[in-house]
C-alpha cells in the first residue's frame, strides 16, 4: 500500500509516516497544496491521509484533483478543528471514507488505512 499524507504539522506527519513505513506501508508525506497535486501527478496512491485545514492552500482543491486523476483513491481526511464535525465533510468530497482528529492514535490511523485502502 502507498499513502500519501499531505499534513501542515510536519512533526505529526513524520510521525504518522514512521510508524505506517514500519507496518510495512510505503508513505509519501508532504506538507501543502502544491507539492500534493506535484505528487498526484506523478502516480496513483492506493490512499490519501489529507489535513483538512491546510496552511498552505485549500485540502478541497486536493481532494478535487485526487477524485478526478484518480477516482477510485478514498481520502482519510484528519483535523484539528470542531468544524466538521457534522459529518458535512462527506458532502464536500466525494471521496472521503473516513474523518479522524488530528491526536488519532497512529495504531487507530493504520487500521483505518488498512481498511479503506486495501481495496
Amino acid at each position: 500500500m502507498h499513502v500519501l499524507i499531505v499534513e501542515s504539522d510536519a512533526e505529526l506527519g513524520q510521525l504518522w509516516q514512521r510508524h505506517l513505513e514500519r507496518s510495512g506501508k510505503q508513505v509519501t508525506l508532504v506538507g501543502s497544496q502544491d507539492a500534493a497535486l506535484a505528487a498526484l501527478s506523478c502516480r496513483s496512491f492506493s490512499i490519501l491521509v489529507l489535513d483538512a485545514v491546510l496552511e498552505e492552500g485549500s485540502a478541497f482543491a486536493v481532494a478535487d484533483v485526487a477524485g478526478y486523476r484518480w477516482p477510485g483513491m478514498k481520502i482519510v481526511f484528519v483535523t484539528r478543528q470542531s468544524f466538521f464535525s457534522d459529518g458535512s465533510i462527506f458532502r464536500h468530497a466525494a471521496n472521503a471514507c473516513a474523518m479522524l482528529r488530528h491526536d488519532t492514535a497512529p495504531d487507530d490511523l493504520d487500521a483505518v488505512l488498512d481498511h479503506y485502502g486495501a481495496a
